[in-house]
This record gives structure tokens, C-alpha cells and sequence, in this order.
């Protein structure tokens, strides 16, 4: 019996490519509202930022922006389009942060994105609308194939600049979602408060007029937010004060007669720590007196950091 082994020639079929078409109904918009939705609650419920965001950053909002001014198949190409939308979007969200620093939520996480995610679904509404009301024929159209690079046909040099191009795209994409929405700035700031001796704040427990040589008692507070351990003084002055009228104003003004220098208390805190201390202090002239709590950070005493004063009589 003699046995025939029959060989197959020739190169096997490779798949046919995945095909993506879209006119009648605006795909590209609809993955573009759907990613841009997605992105968000997915940042939110993570806190900080990943790559998953880059497209939120450097395209998205761009393309939204294009599909809105250019909804039909002519004037402006996939190949302008495409560059229009990451030029657009680099120029729109520094933009969108300037703007937000205006505001009371200033450039934080959470005010960033809402705020970009709802410029994008605004401009992607109107893109929807001034698409559909084209006929289907003059509406834009696009057509993509997937399909894997057939890396026999590129030379070695060709291929180590594609992955080069494409690590660079990964890398820039991924410092600036870092610093968009991850490396924000610390707040720093720091607290300084003088409150009435039962640790109130009401203003009427401030002492507003006092006997010669009567005792009085407040709480002089510092709590620091600064990014790093800081020197901080805090220095009490005495200021004699009287009421002179203005002619040029035609009103009174409070000016300074003398000052005295009474405490210092110097002090170190780091990030979220806070230091208080009863002080208590009594005048032994009468008039008017303004008590200055002046506060100095970092050992430059000259401009005062900080400052709280009360005014009180003493009879």
C-alpha cells in the first residue's frame, strides 16, 4: 500500500482586517461621550490620575471642539482633524485651569476634571446636533481598519524608530496626565488665631476696656500647613493709640502713638502641627491701646507673616 503525502504550497490567508465605518450615526461621538464619562467616575472613585486619562487631556476635548465647528465630510480632513484635535486640546485645558484659579474651587483634582469632562459633553451635545441635521451624505465619515503591522516589510532602523515614537508618545502622555491630575501643588498655609480665654471666638468676650493694671487672659494659637518644619516667632506689642479728627476726610483715624514690644515666643511646628498659650497682660496707663499679635515665619522679621489685633480702653 503505498501511502501519498499530499504538502499545501503556498502562504496561508491572513485575516481579513477588522473594519470600523460610521456617517449615518456619529460613532465617534458617541465613544467619545462614553470614554470621557467612564474616565471620570473611574478618576473619581481612584483620587488621582493614571494614563487611562490621557486621551481625556490630549485629545478629547480638541476633537470635541472640532466636531462642533466642522460637523460635514469637507473642508477640514481626518489628517487636519487629527492635528487640530491635539493642538486644541493642549491650548484648551491649560486654559480651562486658568480660568478655574479664578474661582473659589481653584486648580484641584476634582474641579479640573468635572470642569473638562463637562466642556467636552457641551461641545459633543452641539457636534450631535449640527451632525444630524446634514443630510447622511454630507455628514462626516470615517472608516478604520485594524490590523497588526507586518514588521517583515520594515527595515531594522524603521522598526527602532516606531518603538522609539511610540515609547515617547507613552512616556509624554504619562508626565503630563502626572502632572494635570496627580502632582498637584500642597497647600500651604498657616493659621494663626487669638481667642477669648474659654477658647471661644465671640466677639464679645474680647476684652474692649479694662481698669489700670486689670488682668486680662487670651489664647494665642499658631497651626502650621506649610509643606516642611518652619521657625515661626510670635511677638505681642502694646500700641498707644488716639482719635484725631481729618480735615481732608472730614472722618476720625485711630493713629499710632507709641509702641512697646511686651512677649516674644518662638516656636517650631511641622506640617499639621499646632502650638497655643494662654497669655495674659495688664496696662498700667490709661487711653486707648491696640494689642498686636504679630506673627514671623522662617526668621524674616521683616514683614510680619501673620497678623490679629483687638483694640480695648483702659480707665
Amino acid at each position: 500500500m503505498e501511502m501519498v503525502i499530499i504538502r499545501r504550497s503556498g502562504l496561508a490567508k491572513s485575516r481579513p482586517p477588522m473594519k470600523i465605518v460610521f456617517q449615518n450615526r456619529p460613532w465617534d461621538l458617541h465613544v467619545c461621550s462614553g470614554y470621557t464619562l467612564f474616565v471620570v467616575v473611574v478618576l473619581i472613585t481612584l483620587g488621582v490620575g493614571n494614563l487611562a486619562a490621557l486621551l481625556l487631556v490630549l485629545f478629547i476635548p480638541g476633537y470635541a471642539l472640532v466636531a462642533a465647528l466642522f460637523p460635514g465630510n469637507k473642508g477640514v480632513g481626518w489628517v487636519e482633524r487629527i492635528a487640530l484635535s491635539i493642538g486644541l486640546s493642549m491650548a484648551v485645558v491649560p486654559l480651562i485651569g486658568i480660568l478655574l484659579n479664578f474661582t473659589s474651587g481653584g486648580i484641584r483634582f476634582v474641579p479640573m476634571l468635572a470642569a473638562i469632562a463637562l466642556f467636552i459633553l457641551l461641545l459633543l451635545v452641539v457636534a450631535y446636533s449640527r451632525r444630524l441635521s446634514l443630510p447622511p451624505l454630507d455628514r462626516l465619515a470615517g472608516s478604520f481598519e485594524l490590523t497588526l503591522p507586518n514588521w517583515r516589510q520594515y527595515s531594522i532602523i524603521e522598526k527602532l524608530l516606531t518603538i522609539a515614537t511610540v515609547i515617547g508618545v507613552i512616556v509624554a502622555g504619562g508626565i503630563s496626565s502626572y502632572v494635570i491630575f496627580y502632582a498637584r501643588p500642597a497647600d500651604r498655609f498657616t493659621e494663626f488665631y487669638v481667642l477669648c480665654s474659654d477658647g471661644t471666638a465671640d466677639p464679645t468676650c474680647y476684652p474692649t476696656r479694662l481698669n489700670v493694671s486689670e488682668a486680662a487672659t487670651v489664647i494665642v494659637g499658631v497651626v502650621s500647613h506649610e509643606t516642611m518644619a518652619t521657625n515661626y516667632s510670635v511677638r505681642v506689642d502694646f500700641v498707644s493709640a488716639q482719635v484725631v479728627h481729618n480735615s481732608t476726610c472730614s472722618c476720625n483715624q485711630t493713629v499710632e502713638v507709641n509702641r512697646t514690644t511686651q512677649a516674644w515666643f518662638n516656636i517650631t511646628l511641622g506640617r499639621d502641627q499646632n502650638w497655643s498659650r494662654l497669655y495674659s497682660f495688664s496696662i498700667s496707663r490709661i487711653g486707648l491701646w491696640k494689642i498686636q499679635f504679630l506673627l514671623f515665619a522662617s526668621e524674616d522679621f521683616r514683614t510680619a507673616y501673620r497678623e490679629v489685633h483687638t483694640f480695648l480702653r483702659v480707665t
